[in-house]
Formats: C-alpha cells, sequence, structure tokens
C-alpha cells in the first residue's frame, strides 16, 4: 500500500524513499524477490542503494546473488565503498569461494579499506570459513585495533578449523586485553572444550560466563549441554536444560543428541516422547537422532513408528534421515526394510550404497552384498575404506575367501585405497573362518602397519573354532594383558579348557585374578511390547574352566 502510494505520488524514482523500502522488505520478508524488483525498476542508482540490496542478500540469500550484484555494481561504473566489502566478504565465506573471497580482498586494498576494521574482521571470518588459517591470522595479527567482534572472529575460525588449542590460548590474550567478550565469543569457544581433556578449561569459561550476566543466554546454555555430553557429563546436560525457563528447539535436540551420544537411548526416546507431549515441532536434526537410539536398541517397531512421523513430516527425502534409517534397520535385523529405504534414495552416495553393503554384510546375506558392491561400481560410484570393510565382512561370513583377496588387492590396484588395520582385521578374520590359520599367521607377519590387539583377536578366535592351541599360543603372546585385552585372555583360557589343560586355565586365572582384571559384562536389549523395553545383562560364569 505504502509503495503504490508512492508510484500515484510520481515518487517511485526517488532513491531515498527506495532505499528506505528494499531496507524495511530486508528486515520482514522471508525472500528478495520484492527488494530486487523495487531495485531493478530504479533509474539510477547510488552506492547506498547498492550496499543495501548486497546487504539484503548477504543477510537472507541466496548469496550467490550478492557476488553477482557486486560484479554488475563495477561495470555500471559504481566504487564500492568500506560498507559493501563485510557483505560481498562475508558472502563468499557462505559459499566458501575463496578465489572470489582473494579478488574482493584485493578490491579492498586498492580501494584503500584494508585497515578498515569491519573489512578485516570479515576478511578474517571469511578466510577461516574457506580453511585458510593462515591468512586470517595474517590479516588478525596486522589489525591495529580489535573489537569483540574482531577476537570472536578468530576465535571461531580455529575452532571452526579444529584448531583448539590455539582458540584457547587466543581466548585467554582475548581476556588479558581490555576487549570485553560476549555470549556469542563464548558460544564460539566452548566446542574447544567439547572433550575431556578440555572440561575444567569449559567449566572455567562456565563459571565467567555467569560471572558476566551471560549464563541466561539461551545459545550459550545450548552449547554448554552438548560441550558437556562430549564430555561425558550428562547429568550437568540434563540439570542445564531443566532449570532453563524458555527452550527453544535446539535445546531439546541438543539434550537428545546427548542422551544418544552416550549410549543412553531409552533417555533420548524419553525424552523425545515428553518434547511430543509439550508440542514442540521437531526437525531432521532430531530425527537422527532418535533414530539412532532406536537403532542402539534394536527397537524396531519404535523405529517403523518414528519412520511415519519421518514421513507425516515431509522429512523422508532428507539424505541423513534416510542414511539413519537404513542404519536403524540394519542394526535392527530387517534387512528388507533396510533394502527398501535403499531403494527409495533419489541420489545414491558412497555412504548409502556402503551401509546397505554393510547391512547385508553384518547380517551373513554374502552374496547380496557382492551383488550390490558390483552394482555400486556399475554406477560409476568410487567405493571407499568403509565399503571394503563391508565388502570383506560379507566375504568372511559367506566363506568366500579368493573373492575377499582379490577385494582386498583390488583397493590398492584399482581404486589408490591404502588399506587400514580395519581391512587386515577382516582378511585375518577371512582366512580364520576358513581354517587356513597358518596362512592367517603368516599375513599378519608381513603386514606393513603394526598389527593391533583386533587382528591377533580375530586370529585367536579362529583358534578356537578350528581347536589350534598351537597358534592360539603364539597369538597370546603378541597381545599384553589388561582391561581392554581380558576377553582375549578369557577366549585363550577356553581354548585349554577345552584341550584338558587345566594347569594353563588356572595360572590364566591367577594372572587376571593378580592384575585385578574384570571383564565388562555384555548388555542386550529386546523390544517386548510397544516402547517399552527390557534389558538383560550377561555376565561371565566360571564353568568347565571358562571365566
Amino acid at each position: 500500500m505504502i509503495h503504490a502510494q508512492i508510484v500515484t505520488s510520481g515518487l517511485s524514482s526517488n532513491l531515498s524513499l527506495a532505499t528506505k523500502l528494499i531496507s524495511v522488505s530486508n528486515s520482514v520478508a522471508v525472500r528478495m524477490d520484492y527488494a530486487r524488483q523495487v531495485f531493478d525498476a530504479m533509474p539510477e542508482k547510488d552506492v547506498f542503494i547498492w550496499n543495501t540490496v548486497i546487504r539484503g542478500y548477504a543477510d537472507s540469500g541466496p548469496c550467490k546473488e550478492a557476488l553477482v550484484l557486486y560484479c554488475q555494481m563495477h561495470r555500471d561504473g559504481r566504487h564500492p565503498d568500506h560498507f559493501t566489502f563485510p557483505f560481498v566478504v562475508r558472502s563468499c565465506g557462505v559459499l566458501s569461494a575463496l578465489f572470489l573471497g582473494k579478488q574482493a580482498h584485493c578490491n579492498a586494498i586498492k580501494n584503500c579499506f584494508d585497515y578498515d576494521i569491519f573489512v578485516q574482521t570479515s576478511l578474517v571470518a571469511m578466510y577461516c570459513q574457506c580453511g585458510d588459517v593462515d591468512n586470517a591470522k595474517l590479516i588478525f595479527n596486522e589489525m591495529e585495533l580489535k573489537n569483540t567482534a574482531s577476537w570472536t572472529a578468530m576465535i571461531a575460525g580455529y575452532v571452526q578449523n579444529a584448531y583448539f588449542s590455539d582458540a584457547l590460548v587466543l581466548f585467554h590474550q582475548m581476556l588479558e586485553s581490555e576487549v570485553r567478550p560476549n555470549s556469542i565469543t563464548l558460544v564460539s569457544i566452548l566446542p574447544a572444550c567439547a572433550n575431556t581433556d578440555q572440561l575444567y578449561q569449559g567449566m572455567l569459561i562456565h563459571a565467567y560466563a555467569f560471572k558476566l550476566g551471560l549464563d541466561a543466554d539461551i545459545s550459550f546454555i545450548n552449547t554448554l549441554i552438548s560441550m558437556y555430553s562430549k564430555c561425558k557429563n550428562v547429568d550437568i546436560s540434563r540439570s542445564l536444560f531443566d532449570r532453563m525457563e524458555f527452550r527453544n528447539l535446539v535445546s531439546w535436540n541438543s539434550m537428545i543428541a546427548a542422551y544418544e551420544n552416550n549410549d543412553q537411548p531409552r533417555k533420548a526416546l524419553k525424552l523425545f516422547r515428553r518434547m511430543k507431549t509439550e508440542g514442540v515441532n521437531f526437525d531432521y536434526i532430531t530425527m537422527v537422532s532418535v533414530i539412532s537410539a532406536c537403532a542402539k536398541l534394536g527397537a524396531l517397531n519404535t523405529g517403523r513408528r518414528v519412520h511415519e512421523l519421518v514421513e507425516m513430516k515431509g522429512l523422508s527425502s532428507n539424505p541423513s534421515i534416510t542414511h539413519a534409517l537404513l542404519d536403524m534397520y540394519a542394526k535392527c535385523g530387517s534387512v528388507e526394510l533396510a533394502r527398501k529405504v535403499f531403494d527409495s534414495l533419489n541420489e545414491k552416495t558412497v555412504v548409502s550404497w556402503s551401509s546397505m553393503i554393510g547391512a547385508y554384510a553384518a547380517h551373513g546375506h554374502g552374496l547380496e552384498a557382492m551383488l550390490l558392491f558390483t552394482d555400486m561400481h556399475g554406477q560409476g560410484v568410487r567405493p571407499n575404506g568403509i565399503t571394503f570393510t563391508a565388502i570383506l565382512t560379507a566375504c568372511s561370513h559367506a566363506g568366500l575367501v579368493e573373492e575377499g583377496k582379490k577385494h582386498f588387492d583390488g583397493m590398492t590396484r584399482y581404486f589408490n585405497l591404502v588399506p587400514g588395520v580395519e581391512h587386515y582385521t577382516c582378511m585375518v578374520d577371512l582366512l580364520g573362518r576358513a581354517g587356513r590359520l597358518v596362512e592367517a599367521y603368516d599375513f599378519i607377519q608381513k603386514m606393513p602397519i603394526q598389527p593391533d590387539a583386533d587382528v591377533w583377536a580375530a586370529l585367536l578366535g579362529a583358534c578356537r573354532i578350528h581347536r589350534n592351541l598351537e597358534i592360539a599360543e603364539l597369538v597370546a603372546e603378541k597381545i599384553s594383558l589388561d582391561h581392554q585385552t581380558i576377553n582375549y585372555y578369557v577366549l585363550l583360557s577356553n581354548i585349554y579348557a577345552e584341550a584338558g589343560r587345566w594347569d594353563d586355565v588356572a595360572r590364566l586365572r591367577m594372572l587376571i585374578e593378580k592384575r585385578q582384571l574384570r571383564k565388562i559384562p555384555g548388555r542386550s536389549s529386546l523390544e517386548i511390547i510397544k516402547d517399552s523395553m527390557h534389558s538383560s545383562q550377561v555376565k561371565g560364569y566360571a564353568c568347565h574352566g571358562s571365566i
């Protein structure tokens, strides 16, 4: 209505009014369509209206249009000013367009804006977003004046590129300066503390935020929930969550993911049910955690109901969702439903192919896994290390020794992939299951990398199956006895027991007791009625020489 009145009043070509219309549209509209129409209709354009519409695209997207307009601005003979460059450079960062970002940087130098604090700060952020931390650090160190945004940009850049120690050092330097961090700074630095080694640092930052009165900021609390959960302190995460006066979707997602990532899937599902009860809308991030929780519980019926929710919400085409569903159905034992999800994918990536091959392998469908691998290769999808782990596992379970050896050799010959220890473990398992224990032992001896305990354990397991005590004892010499390998010594004790060598059984038991080692009890879950879960704990026991 206002625009119509401007047109009827003959003021449609007034630059000041047009700029205000575009600015208002940028602040209230989701898309830039109306603002762009007003801009394109202007017969004359000054640098201020160019900046306004470029900023709109930088804020609302698509950022590519901001760069298109920037180029058009040059072609029309308009020179950018110090307000133009931060929006252009920020768009380059969002698009990870390093080459275009460097061009904008050169243009800023040419126009003598390279020492403007806002331009410098945007350049620091852009270089970090493009992975060029060295150039970002160079610009940051050259800054004569640094404000909170400048420090935050460099700290966030370090964290984004996994330079966690550098980020923490820089944060402490900021505290020593006269510049005070804000909630965005604290949210940026907390992920650097998201491991058990840096928990104390995270707690100090938490206390510092409380001192500054920033501990009520919802984004900061959400990040704290995530940090504490990654440091295995889920109870603190839940305490923070429960004390929040207002929770947004990120709050719920962070807490559900905290439970799922810390092997507490039942609590994740319980919290999701509460989330639905309170009428909070979920998104694909929520559902990935919920589906993963179902997979850990083996809760097929619950997983199917979650799948129905996904379809009702229109999220079934999301790649993260489909891969989570495929994994969930496979781990719940329903290879048919996993294949149904796989076949419904519009675009199949190496991750989806590998997941489906792995599902077949895990459930003993070796032939189907081999056929799917052939289809994958036929469609031009290049396999990765995970794919080969899956296909070698399939060969092992199906007893396809020669096929497995061919695929193992093909990793390097055809795909230039260097086998990792997990691939060598698969090969030892393949040979061991087939009874070729001497060949398996020689294979380990010739490994170009150091075999770990899992490699030797694969051979030890085969020794028990084929009752080969001689090689079992050779293997035992290669594995040091500790909390992580006690199960292998239990396995060796059982081999001795089956061979009637009770003195050796007693010797191993005394060694384990002397070092006060305990076998970690196994746990299994069965879905019995609706969402109810029954957990049974299977403990090791001594019987006929078994520990």
